[in-house]
């Protein structure tokens, strides 16, 4: 789970990041504090969102989440990018939540105010995200990681839902997305004692598909990104809503949502 800090302010996040030209939108770092947001490959059609906490390990503090928020929607908005990376720093993707924010809430504000609920838009992006993790993926840091559709790691990296420790649970998806990641059993063991995965046990887990060198990493999920992008978008957005659907509706209903998108494909230009 998390750590909270400041929330950049209103006018900051209002002003910040994306100029528009025709049906493209470019972004900016300049008015984000939290986070960079810029484009990568040979055809600019991967956009790159950087945790940049340094001091505080990528912490996640609502300030952080709402630019992360803001960067996405420019991006699925942007015609000329096909595929989100999230990346933080080699040490660190996201070392959890900011309990320095989280330790005043008291449960009343919390019910009321639906707590973390604006964490998951990641999750709704209708763009494939990927995630390239490198060092410390705990708590918050962990969860934000498999919201993304898919995750590649560095050979350091660590992966962890250590909340039992601070006497709390995971808050933003870790006891689900975990466990159907993972399994019953091993979720079980991670959640209530602390364990931590490293990248190869992670991967042998079914939690990454994928682990690279630390200063490979990026690239190489740039590469995996831009084979994404390169192809149709909406055909794209069709078969990651099918096999997101794969984790939500029984076998028989995930079957006839399937043959609707692919007889949707067949209607479009862009299978051809």
């Amino acid at each position: 789970m998390a750590i909270f800090c400041r929330s950049a302010s209103f006018a900051v996040r209002q002003a910040a990041s994306f100029v528009f030209t025709g049906a493209r939108r470019y972004s900016t770092d300049a008015h984000f504090e939290f986070i960079l947001a810029n484009k990568r490959g040979v055809k600019e059609n991967v956009s790159l969102i950087q945790l940049n906490r340094p001091k505080a390990l990528n912490a996640l503090c609502d300030g952080l989440m709402q630019e992360v928020n803001q960067a996405l929607d420019g991006f699925e908005g942007d015609s000329q990018v096909g595929a989100i990376v999230i990346t933080g720093s080699e040490k660190a993707f996201a070392a959890g939540a900011d309990i320095k924010e989280m330790q005043n809430w008291a449960f009343p504000a919390c019910y009321s105010a639906n707590f973390l609920s604006h964490w998951n838009r990641v999750s709704s992006a209708r763009k494939p995200v990927i995630a390239a993790v490198n060092g410390f993926a705990l708590g918050g840091g962990c969860e934000l990681a498999m919201m993304c559709d898919n995750i590649y790691a560095g050979e350091k990296a660590q992966f962890g839902q250590p909340e039992i420790l601070l006497g709390t649970i995971p808050g933003a998806g870790g006891t689900q997305r975990l466990t159907r990641a993972v399994g019953k059993s091993l979720a079980m063991e991670m959640v209530l004692t602390g364990k931590r995965l490293s990248a190869q046990e992670a991967m042998q887990a079914g939690l990454v598909s994928g682990v690279f060198p630390v200063q490979q990493l990026v690239p190489e999920t740039t590469r995996c990104a831009e084979k994404i992008a390169s192809n149709s978008k909406i055909i794209t957005a069709m078969a990651k809503e099918a096999i997101n659907a794969a984790f939500e509706l029984p076998l028989v209903e995930g079957n006839r949502l399937e043959k609707r998108l692919f007889h949707a494909t067949l209607a479009t230009q862009a299978h051809s």
